[in-house]
């Protein structure tokens, strides 16, 4: 074998160590039973503990080198060319890490997941702030490890959002944050011009379930490749791509939960079935950065199916379902409610103009977590300040509050930024998608998604990791990261929905 075959062989094996990583992960929190947290917590650091230690072993390193001898008379956007180049990088700064740290934040995160969901089900911040108290210690260690210049974030959130600098998110959030404020105040100011009451009857789970599987049907989600499940915090993940999972979960009282979560996490599933076949078990599949990947989320939730072309489509299907509910709801009723912008507790059900102050509070506060200015005995107190002042209301309780999401849990630190970036980049997207696809708005209102899809596919799913978000939007848009379409985008549907002057 050539040296790049011997680097793919390599590469391929630690892929399935990760991916069986995954798997135990996947399962830990949609069917195995409470009492396997402990051991699974185990598998899972012995598991990711192996995968770390052969991939920063020397033979690696020189695979890479040799590898990249073969590599460098390519085309260097050649998919071998890339590769190289992304294996490097992830080499490079994984080697700066100890197997034992790795191990350790596994074998924390796997404890601290099962504490959590107890926590948030009791709403009792008490249990899980200790072990919140050591992610974040172990995070300022993998910082520490990685290395960064200007701020410990900085470390943490290349990781998801690769050569972005915490400046660099301050400094945009900081840009459309008075607009979003002033938009939401806006809105305020007419009151219930628009409400979500219909939204909030009361509705089968079965059939909310089954509905939701019609509308991604259509979307495009390969049910031969993959599973949706339920689980306590909505997610996707995959072992292959030819094996995408997704879940969601359900409330008897609330519509949005089910459909928009399934919405949302196909977005992600649409883009790990679109990689391409050939980069199967190489680091390149998987998206570009997880910015990228909200931006697909959110554009098959938001832009799709909370349009009005949507509804006109799918509200009749949903009153098949639900024929008593919306027995009093028409079409262009209904995708009025879909779009209500009232500040709300939970950031995974909240509307298009609230969510990014969701996400800026989240990310000021782990930033304020990492430096020492909040202990995290302290967090329900200073979630419920924010919420009040960027949000103006308050959470009753600590589950609905600080406790609502999984990521701190899990480790995931840096990852909250990438919503919002994602929010920006999915605009910028759809402002060349339609002036592609001319007639995508017809297209939509008669349930076709093929040419949507099909664009996708060829101009950003298939790339995997072979180049960064920023050269995506390059090659796709013409420019960099661009708040203008985002902001342009609100601006003009909600002042439609609310006749804002």
């Amino acid at each position: 074998m050539t040296h790049l075959q011997q680097l793919r062989t390599r590469l391929a094996e630690i892929s399935d160590l990760n991916h069986v990583s995954a798997l135990a992960g996947w399962d830990q929190q949609t069917y195995m039973p409470p009492g396997g947290s402990a051991a699974r917590a185990e598998q899972s650091a012995t598991l990711q503990k192996l995968a770390h230690e052969m991939f920063i072993a020397a033979e690696t390193g020189r695979l890479l080198d040799a590898a990249a001898g073969e590599v460098n008379r390519l085309d260097p956007d050649s998919d071998e060319a890339r590769l190289v180049s992304v294996a490097r990088r992830d080499y490079e700064k994984s080697r700066k890490v100890p197997a034992e740290l790795v191990a350790e934040i596994a074998r924390v995160t796997g404890q601290a997941v099962d504490v959590w969901t107890e926590a948030r089900a009791a709403s009792d911040w008490k249990p899980f702030s200790p072990y919140l108290a050591r992610v974040f210690e172990l995070q300022r260690q993998l910082a520490g490890a990685l290395g960064y210049t200007d701020r410990m974030y900085d470390a943490l959130l290349d990781r998801f959002e690769p050569d972005m600098k915490t400046a660099q998110v301050q400094a945009v959030f900081e840009a459309i944050k008075p607009d979003l404020i002033g938009l939401v105040r806006a809105i305020a100011a007419k009151g219930q011009a628009v409400d979500d009451e219909v939204l909030r009857r009361e509705y089968d789970e079965k059939r909310q379930w089954d509905f939701g599987l019609e509308v991604i049907k259509r979307y495009g989600f390969d049910f031969k490749r993959g599973r949706q499940d339920r689980s306590v915090h909505p997610f996707t993940t995959s072992f292959s791509i030819n094996d995408v999972r997704i879940t969601t979960r359900v409330d008897r009282q609330f519509l949005s939960p089910a459909l928009f979560g399934t919405l949302h996490e196909t977005g992600h599933a649409l883009y790990e079935q679109g990689l391409r076949q050939s980069l199967e078990r190489t680091p390149l599949a998987d998206g570009a950065s997880l910015g990228m990947h909200e931006s697909q989320s959110r554009l098959w939730e938001n832009l799709v199916g909370r349009s009005r072309p949507f509804w006109k489509f799918f509200f009749p299907v949903l009153k098949g379902f639900f024929p008593e509910q919306l027995a009093d709801q028409t079409a262009e009723s209904f995708h009025r409610a879909a779009n209500t912008v009232s500040p709300s507790f939970i950031r995974v059900e909240a509307d298009e103009v609230t969510y990014g102050l969701h996400i800026m509070l989240r990310f000021e506060m782990e930033n304020d977590l990492l430096e020492g200015r909040l202990k995290a005995g302290d967090v329900p107190e200073a979630w419920n300040a924010r919420m009040q002042e960027s949000l103006g209301i308050t959470p009753p309780d600590t589950a609905q509050g600080a406790l609502q999401d999984i990521h701190w849990s899990s480790g995931l630190i840096g990852y909250f930024p990438t919503y919002q970036l994602g929010n920006l980049i999915s605009l910028q997207l759809w402002d060349k998608i339609n002036a592609d696809i001319p007639d995508l708005a017809r297209q939509i209102e008669h349930g076709e998604f093929a040419a949507l899809l099909s664009w996708l596919r060829a101009n950003l799913h298939q790339h995997g990791r072979k180049f960064t978000s920023n050269e995506l939007l390059q090659r796709i848009t013409g420019s960099g990261l661009n708040p203008a379409p985002y902001l342009k985008y609100l601006k003009a549907k909600y002042g439609e929905i609310y006749d804002l002057a």
